[in-house]
């Protein structure tokens, strides 16, 4: 079995790109902290926001999903699950709801790891929960062609809670010891994570469960009000990209993590200038329509009405929707399609 030992990435050399990721972020860190404390109430709104927007999008980045009615009824414990799919939606709820009031008191162990798997498939009919493989996985692609083949290949089931414990010790003597920045150890933990491929089911969902905690144990809770989840998923293709040229070399140890570290940063630096740009609407006690009108402005290409009220949370729908309408009158927006389907763009395009 390869070796875990993170003590050997405080001696490496990072590039321009990474460093200046962490320092930005380290700057809106301390910016946000500063929001926390000066509008507390003010930012409610985009913690329920974030929740329903992570546990919609973690889910489907593994192809399980439902309406979005059902999954505000879901998230709010307004209904019980029907399906497979909602049953592990409900559970995947339930975990992030632990890490978000919780985070402190979860230590980062191979123990606690199987509770939360145990709970992400609390109401799901199968019984993998809270429990190691116990057959090998294969991480798959499929080719121009349609066929399906062998991308990369985890550590075996006898070695896997042996692998879990031992980047889980590591991590904990490092993050102690603060030997090497938390936001450059954090992505590498993942990343060995998801090449152990611990469980029979529920690896990507638990890796980005336990990106949240780590992150919020290390003093970063911007997850808490801009769904990082999302942001992946809007991503995906080059958050695969990115697993794929780290997993080389994985296996004998002469992998190279720096482009999953410099992925998952800028999802980081990302939810972070956008959590500013909301609060920024948060600020001033803008009329409604001028705060969708600032809201739309900032916005490049189609978007719809779901996506204005991600950006005004403290508005009502129905304010939303009367500001959205005034302002097509007025000319300033364009409405394209109808029902659903509907978007809109700024008119002076």
């Amino acid at each position: 079995m390869r070796n875990f030992d993170y003590s050997i990435l405080a001696k490496r050399s990072w590039d321009s790109e990474i460093i200046g990721l962490v320092a930005q972020i380290h700057e809106h860190k301390g910016r946000q902290e500063l929001f926390l404390k000066q509008k507390p109430a003010e930012l409610e709104r985009l913690i329920e926001i974030a929740k329903v927007q992570s546990t919609k999008a973690s889910n489907e980045i593994e192809g399980i999903r439902t309406t979005n009615t059902r999954l505000l009824q879901l998230v709010r414990d307004k209904t019980t699950p029907r399906n497979r799919d909602e049953e592990e939606i409900m559970g995947y709820r339930d975990v992030l709801n632990t890490i978000h009031e919780n985070f402190e008191y979860i230590p980062i162990t191979s123990n606690y790891m199987l509770q939360l798997h145990r709970d992400l498939y609390k109401y799901s009919h199968k019984s993998i929960g809270g429990t190691f493989k116990n057959s090998q996985n294969y991480i798959s692609a499929i080719d121009a062609n349609g066929r399906e083949f062998v991308l990369f290949t985890p550590l075996p089931p006898y070695e896997t809670p042996t692998a879990i414990e031992a980047i889980c010790d590591s991590y904990n003597r490092i993050i102690a010891t603060q030997d090497i920045d938390a936001l450059l150890l954090i992505p590498v933990f993942i990343h060995d994570f998801l090449c152990i491929h611990p469980f029979n089911d529920g690896n990507g969902r638990m890796s980005r469960l336990l990106t949240t905690l780590l992150l919020y144990r290390s003093g970063y809770v911007i997850g808490r009000y801009i769904s990082l989840e999302s942001k992946i998923a809007k991503n995906k293709n080059i958050y695969y990209d990115a697993l794929e040229q780290c997993q080389k070399g994985w296996n004998e140890g002469e992998e190279d993590p720096a482009p999953f570290i410099k992925y998952l940063l800028q999802t980081i630096l990302a939810a972070y200038r956008d959590f500013e740009d909301r609060v920024a609407l948060v600020d001033e006690k803008l009329p409604a329509i001028e705060m969708v009108r600032r809201a739309v402005y900032n916005k490049i290409g189609k978007f719809t009405k779901s996506e204005v009220m991600e950006l005004c949370p403290t508005i009502s729908k129905a304010s939303v929707e009367n500001s959205i309408k005034q302002l097509v009158d007025q000319g300033l927006l364009l409405k394209h399609g109808s029902g659903r389907s509907t978007f809109y763009t700024r008119s002076d395009i």
